[in-house]
């Protein structure tokens, strides 16, 4: 399964895994769905056609680049797909990324002794009086150590600019909870969609939901990733809680995960093509695509409908993220969660991860893709803690264009008072529904869980929660694209608000991150903060570009000077 990249802490896995795993050979019945890709320049009829001599039925269409989900009872249909000559691809429809919940794999589920829990309560109250604010910060400014290291501040680029209406951000996640008070001012209703349709078995009852339906609505999250990572990017300035790294800038949910946080491909190319027909400025994405965490051409492990498949992932996301990217969109997403090089992946134990217990060692080189990370025209991202040392789970690398940004930091600190607290993280926007469904909020709606804080302003309150990640990393330089566009756009004569060829937003976007020197000696080690030998990361390359830093640490001050 892909997974959003957040290292978080919920407990829903063995929930899901159970369903899933129950119901495996529900998953192999006589109906089967499938993803397929059409040839390149093949009339929409004759691929359409082709679908149906290999025995399937089109469910759902992308005319725009050639992708459809199919269903079909014949057996064979990826052999007899593969072999009709309109279509370019075929791979076994499979949810394309999940979330943390479903996968424990993380700092934050770590057991803490009492003693540790007691001091994380005693940081986590110290750091919930900050220091008072200057009269145009928010009340839980002095929480957002990400926001200072990246200078999107009262006295940094807020100073300058807040962002512009007219700038669009599309957040590829699980949704937004509209209703949050700091995402309502700045959330689009008219242009938010949902490209997803909940399903019982890794969703659970559609008469569950809240809204008893299957079909959600496109302002809500009851998943949570997605409001928390809208609120980095786009929190308002508005005397309560926090402020995102462009406060006036307009939010899009462009939903494509489930409520369980997995994703489907179909719903993911769908956001993509819809991101670039409707002036969306930039783009959120932080998971990677499932079943396979690299995509192999042609690795001898895999069989050949499973080469196909990886092939169809990739070319599939590729042809809907240049669609993207030729219409105005700039393509940031999250680098993952592996604590891995990817300029030297050597072995995946993970794939595939759907159906649960499928997964078998493989050898992987660097023709192996991790999707959309290393997809074309995408900007990727590695996270940092508060010391601006890489989170030991962090992956790293510089092949195509890397930067690096605040994701947060359970273990950092070692030695000192903030040593695996929840300072240490970011702290964004939570809906208050998913809380209270995870037991982290009391009766009368005050939080009791230290990863969480309500900031109340009369009658009205918002909820915030700690979480890191590379998927909190992403949005820290999503934020600074949008002001990129916002100060150096013009106007979109075909979509209204502003636009800004993704190639120059992402000239600023480099032009203006802060180098950071690889340390000497080059070795970073994590056995201090307990992690073991396979964490460490060796840094490569000069002071301008290496695969720690990439081309540098976002900085939203810097990327609003002409220089």
């Amino acid at each position: 399964m892909g997974r959003l990249w957040m290292v978080g802490a919920v407990a829903l896995a063995l929930l899901v895994a159970g369903v899933v795993g129950s119901t495996a050979g529900t998953w192999r019945g006589a109906k089967h769905e499938y993803v397929v890709l059409y040839a390149r320049g093949v009339p929409l009829a004759s691929a359409r056609l082709a679908v149906a001599r290999a025995g399937g039925t089109i469910a759902r269409e992308n005319a725009k680049i050639g992708v459809a989900t199919v269903t079909s009872r014949n057996a064979q249909f990826v052999r007899d797909a593969t072999a009709q000559r309109a279509l370019a691809g075929v791979a076994r429809s499979r949810p394309i990324g999940r979330a943390p919940m479903l996968r424990p794999k993380r700092d934050v589920v770590e057991r803490l002794t009492r003693a540790e829990r007691a001091s994380a309560r005693a940081v986590a109250s110290r750091l919930a009086k900050p220091s008072p604010p200057t009269p145009a910060a928010e009340p839980l400014a002095g929480l957002q150590w990400d926001m200072a290291m990246i200078h999107a501040t009262t006295d940094g680029s807020y100073s300058k600019q807040l962002g512009d209406r007219g700038v669009r951000v599309g957040i590829m996640d699980t949704g937004i909870d509209a209703s949050h008070p700091d995402l309502a001012p700045n959330f689009d209703a008219a242009l938010s969609r949902n490209f997803t349709t909940d399903i019982p078995l890794i969703d659970g009852s559609c008469a569950s939901d809240p809204d008893d339906s299957c079909s959600d609505p496109a302002n809500v999250d009851e998943f949570g990733h997605g409001t928390h990572v809208a609120g980095t990017v786009g929190a308002a300035l508005n005397g309560l809680g926090i402020a995102g790294v462009a406060p006036n800038v307009t939010l899009v949910n462009l939903r494509t995960g489930q409520d369980s946080g997995f994703f489907f491909l179909q719903p993911t190319v769908d956001a993509l093509t819809y991101a670039g027909d409707h002036g969306i400025d930039v783009v959120n994405m932080s998971y990677f695509i499932d079943p396979w965490l690299f995509n192999c051409g042609a690795n001898p492990a895999d069989s050949p409908a499973q080469q196909e498949e990886q092939r169809t992932i990739v070319d599939a996301t590729n042809r809907a993220l240049d669609y993207a990217f030729d219409r105005g969109v700039t393509l940031i997403a999250a680098l993952g969660n592996e604590h891995t090089d990817l300029d030297n992946p050597t072995t995946d134990t993970t794939s595939p991860d759907f159906p649960p217990g499928t997964a078998y060692p493989r050898t992987v080189d660097n023709s192996c893709l991790v999707m959309p990370a290393e997809g074309d025209n995408v900007i990727s991202v590695i996270a940092l803690g508060p010391s601006a040392k890489k989170a030991d789970y962090s992956n790293y690398g510089t092949e195509g264009v890397v930067l690096s940004a605040p994701g947060g930091w359970f273990r950092d600190g070692f030695g000192t008072p903030t040593f695996r607290t929840n300072g240490n993280l970011i702290l964004s926007s939570f809906p208050k529904s998913v809380l209270e469904a995870g037991g982290k909020l009391n009766p009368d709606g005050t939080p009791n869980d230290p990863s969480v804080i309500r900031d109340c302003q009369g009658s009205t309150c918002g909820y915030y929660e700690y979480l890191q990640g590379t998927s909190m990393a992403s949005p820290h330089a999503v934020g600074v694209a949008a002001l990129i566009v916002s100060e150096r756009g013009h106007k979109d004569p075909k979509q209204g608000g502003l636009t800004l060829k993704p190639k120059e937003t992402e000239k600023w976007l480099v032009r203006s991150a802060t180098d950071h020197a690889c340390p000497v000696p080059p070795l970073i080690t994590y056995t201090n903060e307990g992690r073991p030998a396979d964490f460490n990361a060796l840094c490569a390359g000069t002071t301008d570009v290496n695969n720690i830093y990439g081309e540098g640490i976002v900085d939203a001050l810097a990327a609003l000077k002409n220089n």
